[in-house]
């Protein structure tokens, strides 16, 4: 049974609708605004917003589900139990606080570690993306679908930033990139909505952490693509961040054998 069949569907995907309208309110408040920015203990930024959208997430969530857990970006996890509530109140803090408009709200539900509802939120832009499993994923109410591009030779790929890619990562991201007609920087997590909506062709990412990517799973599916590790294994809460989302089944296969080389 898919999620679109579960009985708490119908009651989620509204939550999940209205954390999402939480999310924009609050970062359009602070957005391009003078706002503090502190350094977590890895060295990232945090603001005001991140925590404030979390914050009321979270509240939202145990008032209207107690029993579900809820796994977040800015604060411990809470609860326990098939299904998790996974949270990212501002996907590309540094887009944010920069005043660059690609930034976003990640919202996931997860039934064990499947991924069965995601949101991808972009407030600046008043852009979503609303994807549920055994459903048509939606852009702003209208029915989204990727593009048909299946070859490597005609693909836009996308990636946030090469920084990321280390060692052998770089390698076979370059390698990759060479075999494309177009090669893009920038974007978070926007690029995966820019690719359920048929815009660009792959989008390729590596040191993602669940709440990074497991809202991206149904929002790709539901619009005719694939989303997978650079090995081409299926998403889950203990995957290694490397992700790689292609418009075509023949895109992502010809992708993964590229990435997974070597």
């Amino acid at each position: 049974m898919s999620f679109s069949e579960h009985p708490d569907c119908p009651a989620a995907l509204a939550l999940a609708e209205q954390l999402a309208d939480v999310a924009r309110r609050i970062a359009r408040r602070y957005f391009r605004m003078s706002v503090e920015v502190a350094r977590k203990a890895d060295g990232t930024p945090v603001t005001l917003a991140d925590r404030g959208i979390e914050e009321q997430m979270r509240a939202l969530i145990r008032a209207a589900f107690p029993s579900h857990a809820i796994r977040g970006e800015e604060y411990p996890s809470e609860g326990s139990g098939e299904l998790t509530w996974v949270l990212d109140p501002i996907d590309g803090t540094k887009s944010f606080i920069s005043g660059y408009p690609l930034f976003g709200s990640l919202i996931a539900l997860a039934e064990g570690s499947r991924a069965v509802l995601g949101v991808i939120e972009a407030p600046a832009l008043e852009e979503r993306w609303v994807g549920v499993e055994g459903r048509r994923t939606l852009f702003n109410g209208v029915p989204a679908q990727t593009s048909r591009c299946r070859d490597l030779a005609r693909a836009i790929l996308y990636t946030t930033t090469a920084e990321t890619f280390e060692g052998a990562e770089r390698t076979r991201f370059e390698a990759l990139g060479a075999r494309c007609a177009l090669r893009r920087f920038g974007g978070d997590c926007y690029l995966f909505g820019m690719l359920a909506s048929g815009h660009c062709d792959l989008v390729v990412e590596a040191k993602l952490k669940p709440h990074d990517f497991m809202a991206l799973i149904p929002v790709i599916e539901g619009a005719g693509g694939r989303i997978t590790d650079w090995h081409g294994a299926a998403l889950d809460l203990s995957s290694d961040g490397r992700v790689i989302a292609a418009a075509t089944e023949e895109l992502w296969r010809e992708s993964v054998e590229v990435l997974s080389a070597g």
